[in-house]
């Protein structure tokens, strides 16, 4: 646990095999995949609000006691005040109020997919549920579920549907193989790849745009592939396009700007910045050395978290966190760690946005 300021190490927390981090949705706790369920991890920095302000308020960031079991712990995805998980390994959706998360006696809607599948769920403001499709051998598709559970609208032209992001407007973005599917207005529309094969499986949104950025891989046959293009999916008018970046990245490279900016961490060490309107990149703020992509995703990599208007990168190489300040395109702060870092998630400590239903 690092000061988000600073850099400077606030805690150290142990647990087995191999972990995956996550914000909660709250401002304040993160969601630890871990061996039985999802762990609940006290940031320590939290705000109340009350009236036309907030009360801020800070403690010792922790592991609580409080996990919610999964057998295999997925996706966590929060989005308007309301946390949407997905288990792997039984195809369970609980979703609950975010501010809920460390409450052992939260109230959670809870469903289960027809059949098991490594899937993705989230719910939007208006209480629909999107939920993807698919078995344990092909992902095919989404559904969408009023707060009923009735279906609202559903989509089986997605081979490989993987991954989600919240545009503005609270519209809905799913990744395909060949495409994406755009829930908007209570459709789905399909917008498809301009190559055979144009993987978008990886995808970062904002409230402040209506373009979702993704990432984009043509090549089925490649065991590793290095992508240098991205993609651009302008929800408004349902319409892709790809944007050419001076290097290549990966899957956790994606990230958005407070102002809505595209931002990708290149394997040149630069964090790239993408007019989302424009198409095109502004800006290239060298942050760390060149890196290259091993064919073990869970090696340590270079990632990018974007919290506020700071962009925070890893740099396993030299065991270091950096903060970059997006709008004044350089590296403000560095930190050393006495271990390598890996998985990566921020959180604001502030209030975060909540849903308008109950």
């Amino acid at each position: 646990m690092l000061d988000a300021s600073t850099l400077e190490v606030l805690s150290d927390e142990s647990l087995d095999g191999f972990l995956r981090l996550n914000a909660a949705g709250d401002g304040r706790h993160f969601l630890v995949s871990a061996q039985g369920g999802f762990h609940v991890l006290d940031g320590g920095a939290w705000a109340e609000g009350h009236d036309d302000h907030a009360h801020y308020y800070t403690a010792e960031s922790e592991l609580t006691d409080v996990v919610l079991p999964a057998e295999e712990p997925g996706h966590v995805v929060g989005h308007a005040g309301r946390t949407a998980l997905f288990d792997d390994g039984t195809g369970d959706i609980t979703v609950f109020d975010s501010e809920d998360v460390a409450d052992p006696d939260r109230h959670s809607r809870e469903l289960t997919t027809p059949s098991v599948h490594h899937g993705v769920a989230v719910e939007l403001s208006d209480g629909s549920l999107l939920v993807s499709e698919g078995t344990e051998d092909a992902r095919t598709g989404v559904r969408v579920l009023d707060a009923a559970g009735s279906e609202l609208a559903a989509s089986d032209d997605c081979p490989g549907v993987h991954g989600e992001a919240v545009a503005a407007e609270d519209t809905a973005v799913v990744g395909c193989e060949d495409g994406v599917l755009i829930y908007r207005d209570g459709a789905l529309t399909k917008v498809t790849s301009p190559d055979p094969y144009g993987r978008i499986g990886n995808q970062a949104g904002s409230p402040a745009s209506s373009v979702v950025l993704g990432d984009y891989k043509s090549d089925p046959d490649a065991e590793t592939e290095r992508p240098t293009r991205v993609s651009l999916i302008d929800t408004e008018t349902a319409t892709l396009r790809l944007v050419d970046l001076p290097s290549s990245y990966w899957y956790r490279s994606l990230g958005r700007g407070e102002n809505g900016e595209a931002l990708v961490l290149g394997t040149d060490g630069s964090l790239h910045v993408i007019d989302p309107v424009a198409g095109t990149v502004v800006d290239s703020i060298p942050v760390i050395a060149p890196w290259d992509l091993s064919e073990d995703w869970q090696d340590p990599h270079p990632q990018l978290v974007v919290v506020g208007g700071t962009a925070y990168v890893t740099e396993p190489a030299s065991t270091s966190v950096h903060a970059v300040d997006v709008t004044a395109g350089r590296v403000t702060a560095s930190g050393r760690l006495d271990v390598t870092p890996n998985e990566l998630a921020g959180v604001t400590g502030d209030v975060e946005e909540h849903s308008d239903h109950d």
